[in-house]
């Protein structure tokens, strides 16, 4: 996604804290989309491309996490009410949270390379990962347009929660392969799908619980 304007931020006086704030939280929701092209190579068998990919987003999280910290830091120097404080803060930590899960789950890929999983099982992933992408995708939208039209905030946090869950009818429907391939594919093997599939799930639950601290900040605005 490219760098875009925070409405929400706008409104406010700009502050050092402000354009960090929005910097990690564009980051954070384009880790998700690295991960998607991560899963997508991977099952395209292009194994190598994957490997650049998930070398992209550690960077990337890796900046999330020193943003996050910047903010924190910023943020204790600037004129701004203790309740805007508390939202901005609230809200940069749920997203690093997000980008860790989204990072545990490139390193679950990474792990997986080297092993043999059927396109099937791949292929469901790839199916989670889009969906995480749209959901990520659908947060930063609804971020975008708090501070200008709340309603739509409240409806774009509506659509994400609802992408979480087709995500965790995805999720159930990846379990369910482990058992229809058991006897295919060795132990090991299944515990870092499992990893994979819970990761990414854990992802997608955090922008859906983000998303709900939005339809609530919409509320009061």
């Amino acid at each position: 996604m490219a760098k875009g304007s925070f409405a929400w931020f706008e409104r406010r006086r700009k502050t050092e804290a402000l354009n960090l704030a929005q910097e990690q939280i564009t980051k954070a929701l384009d880790t998700t989309t690295l991960l998607h092209k991560a899963v997508q190579s991977v099952s395209e068998g292009k194994k190598e491309e994957a490997k650049g990919f998930i070398d992209k987003l550690w960077k990337e999280e890796e900046e999330v996490d020193n943003l996050r910290r910047s903010v924190f830091k910023e943020l204790t120097n600037v004129a701004v009410s203790v309740e805007f404080r508390e939202d901005l803060m609230h809200l940069v930590k749920r997203l690093d949270v997000m980008a860790d899960f989204v990072k545990d789950s490139a390193r679950s890929v990474l792990v997986l390379l080297e092993t043999n999983v059927p396109d099937e099982i791949w292929n469901l992933n790839l199916r989670v990962a889009e969906a995480l992408v749209r959901s990520a995708t659908t947060l930063r939208s609804s971020i975008e347009k708090l501070g200008t039209d709340p309603a739509k905030a409240k409806e774009l946090a509506k659509k994400v929660d609802e992408i979480e869950g087709l995500i965790d009818r995805n999720y159930l429907e990846i379990k369910k392969l482990f058992i229809k391939y058991a006897r295919q594919v060795d132990p090991g093997t299944l515990l870092i799908l499992g990893n994979l599939a819970e990761f990414m799930e854990q992802a997608a639950d955090t922008c859906a619980d983000t998303a709900d601290y939005i339809a609530v900040l919409a509320g009061e605005g």
